[in-house]
């Protein structure tokens, strides 16, 4: 029963892992490092910094892209190496109009947090994940003031909605085995030919999982709200530029679970049923316990995260006519993700408590993550009137401890150099594309497999390298 309760900790705090935040909802921008809070940016400044949508001096802009993050997750565990290669693709939707010279208003439609993770079926750590999908998407409607031509303020809700699927192993390859004592001890006795049944099923399964568990769910609305100011302080020269978008608690109250690959228990059950009727008519007492698995089928359960909180600033320099220089400081407010709670309905029973027999329909896992910083660097070059060339790079740190590092969150310290480019074949549209090559150097090596506080850790080894291409267009008059 304490296994149950480790395999349903482990798959709640895949839900909502570290990597889920996405820094990719710009073609144009991550070919600066994704920095953008002290630039002008149309109607991508809704993401970046609201208070930028109030320099916007067109009638119609509009944005529209796709990311593509190919990643390459491996895991060694006792020398055995384990990768996920699985493809994300988060995109984004901006529109925005100037109203008036002092009044702008746009919508934006984005993934700002997902992942899709498939380590396979029968890896070492198959009993925490075996694969995920995870994808919440956010519309954002937003309003901006430009008081005076050089300072304008802005903001607007974030309206947060999502989904995921999951599954993983909850009798990982050899966890029958147990019933081997069993086999032996009865050999030669007369309930010898009752084990045949049992042996075949329990030796099937000696070098593969035997039942697989699916979650799924989705989550509530959540609303939370971005906002900033943008400072022109010489103009179209250097900007100044702050924003600030708040934490939002995305609660899943109806998640599902059910039982796969669970096709040999009932017949495997059976035979100790037929052994035990036998061994208690004839000694008096049972010899082998049944395999008993949770029963999800009718149950749900509910959980809440935390989507933590982003103070953004920025600042753009623009040294000559012909390039635009660009710095960010992000802090993400990852403290608030102190812990994972998970409450299944009544009729699920995760484990009883040894003091007073009480079932138990609840479990906490402990995540204890850290505030982070990013630094994000950019220029722009504009080449001919019609093409604009990028560079950029970024440093971006991890805010979980190596004692609480685990399949779901495979982070590490990071550090991104990105390539990209702009091409305007005709006035008013321009096409975007850039490249980022992200890679941990180091790679890092987890501890949380002896961690006490942590029953759902492994201890292993984590190496994370990510090509990310971005394409996009952009449309204004």
């Amino acid at each position: 029963m304490k296994k149950i309760l480790i395999v349903v900790l482990a798959t709640a705090s895949l839900l909502f892992a570290e990597s889920y935040q996405v820094n990719t909802l710009s073609a144009k921008q991550m070919g600066m490092a994704h920095a953008g809070a002290g630039m002008k940016l149309g109607s991508e400044s809704m993401h970046f910094n609201p208070g930028g949508l109030g320099f916007l001096d067109k009638k119609l802009d509009i944005s529209a892209g796709v990311t593509f993050i190919i990643p390459e997750v491996e895991i060694w565990v006792d020398g055995v190496r384990t990768a996920n290669t699985e493809l994300g693709t988060p995109l984004y939707v901006y529109a925005a109009s100037n109203i008036t010279d002092w009044f702008s208003a746009g919508l934006s439609f984005t993934t700002p947090y997902g992942n899709t993770v498939d380590y396979g079926k029968d890896w070492a750590g198959a009993d925490l994940l075996q694969s995920i999908s995870l994808a919440v998407y956010a519309l954002q409607p937003t309003v901006a003031f430009k008081f005076i031509d050089q300072v304008s303020f802005g903001g607007g809700p974030t309206i947060n909605f999502g989904s995921f699927s999951l599954s993983k192993k909850l009798l990982p390859a050899g966890r029958l085995n147990g019933y081997n004592t069993l086999i032996e001890s009865l050999a030669q006795t007369p309930f010898a030919p009752l084990t045949n049944d049992i042996a075949a099923i329990v030796n099937k399964y000696a070098n593969s999982p035997a039942v697989s568990t699916e979650f799924s769910g989705d989550a509530d609305i959540g609303v939370g709200f971005h906002v900033g100011a943008l400072y022109d302080i010489i103009k179209d020269k250097f900007a100044l530029g702050v924003s600030y978008r708040s934490k939002v608690d995305m609660k899943i109250a109806k998640g599902k679970a059910k039982i796969t690959d669970a096709e040999d228990i009932p017949a495997l059950n059976a035979s100790i049923d037929r052994l035990n009727e036998i061994a208690q008519a004839a000694t008096g007492q049972a010899v082998a316990p049944r395999v008993t698995l949770p029963d999800f089928e009718d149950g749900t359960f509910k959980a809440e995260l935390p989507l933590p909180a982003n103070l953004n600033t920025g600042v753009s320099f623009r040294p000559m006519d012909n390039l635009l220089l660009a710095f960010d400081w992000q802090w993400v407010f990852w403290s608030a993700y102190k812990k994972l709670s998970l409450d299944f309905t009544d009729n699920v029973v995760l484990g009883v408590n040894p003091s007073t027999g009480a079932s138990i329909h609840s479990s906490v896992s402990e995540k204890k993550y850290h505030d982070t910083f990013a630094y994000r660097l950019g220029a722009q070059y504009t080449l001919i009137d019609r093409l604009d060339v990028r560079l950029g790079a970024y440093y971006d740190e991890s805010p979980v401890d190596d004692d609480y590092l685990t399949p779901e969150s495979p982070s590490t310290d990071k550090l991104g150099c990105t390539i990209g480019l702009s091409y305007r074949p005709i006035s008013g549209l321009s096409i975007d594309a850039s490249l980022l090559r992200a890679i941990a150097f180091w790679g890092r090596d987890a501890t949380s497999g002896s961690n006490k506080e942590k029953s759902d850790g492994l201890n292993a080894r984590y190496e994370v390298t990510a090509w990310v291409p971005s394409i996009g267009l952009n449309y204004s008059f």
